[in-house]
């Protein structure tokens, strides 16, 4: 398993997905938004085995899914990845009972610039059925464009969009 230490940008040369050098030898990921995964946070439980074979039991805090769509909405921004557009549309898609308890941990979220910064990425990338978001998950998913996917990508994006926008009025 490979760890990524994450920072929220604090120095005015920090750039997102760049490496800030804590020590020689220790770096950690700037990632603009973190700071909200310490807002919109839950407590969960890990079960298993150590790397020495051992059984454990441990509650770790992360971060809860309003939190998780801004990080991830901005790390799209800034790598463009497909996993990213993937992760997105996949906690959409499965989160709690449905679209709605996200929007309901996002909505607090919201006046924060990078919360607003985020919903302006979801909007622009995703809002057409060829856009880089619905495509990039196509792409995750089935190596090739498919147009139904891409529907239903952009349909949830839009849907959260829409939905934070008359929750905050």
């Amino acid at each position: 398993m490979t760890v990524d230490f994450l920072i929220p940008p604090s120095l005015a040369a920090d750039r997102p997905g760049t490496l800030r050098n804590i020590e020689s030898e220790f770096a950690a990921i700037i990632a603009p938004g973190l700071r909200l995964a310490f807002v919109d946070r839950e407590r969960i439980r890990l079960d298993g085995k150590t790397i020495l074979g051992e059984v454990a039991s441990r509650e770790v805090w992360v971060a809860g899914p309003g939190a998780y769509v801004v990080l991830k909405a901005l790390a799209f921004k800034n790598r463009g990845e497909n996993k990213d557009a993937y992760d997105l549309f996949y906690l959409l898609r499965h989160f709690g009972a449905g679209i709605e308890d996200v929007v309901a941990r996002l909505v607090p979220l919201l006046d924060d610039a990078e919360a607003s910064e985020a919903m302006a990425v979801l909007e622009k990338d995703f809002s057409d059925l060829d856009g880089v978001g619905p495509r990039r998950v196509a792409d995750f998913l089935r190596g090739a464009r498919d147009e139904e996917l891409q529907a239903d990508v952009r349909g949830l994006v839009l849907d959260l969009a829409a939905r934070c926008k008359a929750a905050k009025r």
